[in-house]
């Protein structure tokens, strides 16, 4: 496996390629997990931006993106191990829906409500499942298929902080403002909105 534009070593005609060692595979396998959420994951970014605008807050926040921490790594585990399966063809379009929702339910109502978590959760298992189709492609080195598995799902938390930091340094610094809601909030949701609707109609079509 190579990153983009790398070059392979010679591999020699006897013996074959040497076995890489734990390190390097749970290195290359971290690096895929971030590189899935920046830069090549734009709707799972879009997602946990959706979250970050209506509870800009730390607590809540935590609180979501632990709920949707949970459920992804639930299912990418299952999904990997070929415990639970569901076509591409039908978790795609979800993981669009799943966006629109987040960010129309930014605009109607000003307040975390009590389902969200749990709505969260459910779109959580669905990201899993796209997350386990990308891995699935990749390939899981068979003598490091725990660590390779648990070093992706790492990099795709990290990548995830990445996003979240990112968020509170530039939108987050405007959340105790009066106008942060009707500005920030309402406009950027219905953006997410649009591009998660056409999305699930593009992936739907395909």
């Amino acid at each position: 496996m190579l990153d983009r534009g790398a070059e392979s070593d010679p591999i020699p005609v006897e013996g074959g390629a040497p076995s890489p060692g734990p390190i390097e595979v749970s290195w290359r396998y971290f690096r895929l997990g971030v590189s899935h959420i920046v830069p090549d994951g734009l709707d799972h970014l879009l997602f946990v931006f959706g979250l970050f605008l209506l509870t800009p807050r730390l607590g809540s926040l935590l609180f979501q993106v632990s709920a949707f921490t949970l459920a992804h790594t639930l299912t990418l585990a299952l999904s990997s191990y070929g415990v639970v399966r569901l076509a591409p063809s039908v978790v795609e379009p979800l993981i669009a829906v799943s966006i629109a929702y987040v960010a129309v339910e930014n605009v109607l109502t000003p307040k975390l409500t009590v389902w969200r978590p749990l709505v969260v959760f459910g779109f959580g298992l669905l990201h899993g499942m796209g997350f386990a189709g990308v891995l699935g492609e990749l390939g899981l080195p068979r003598r490091d298929f725990l660590l390779g598995l648990l070093s992706f799902n790492a990099g795709v938390e990290a990548g995830q902080l990445i996003v979240l930091v990112a968020a509170f340094v530039i939108v987050g610094s405007f959340r105790n403002q009066p106008w942060y809601r009707s500005r920030l909030t309402v406009p950027l949701s219905l953006v997410i909105a649009a591009v998660g609707l056409v999305w699930t109609v593009e992936r739907a079509l395909a």
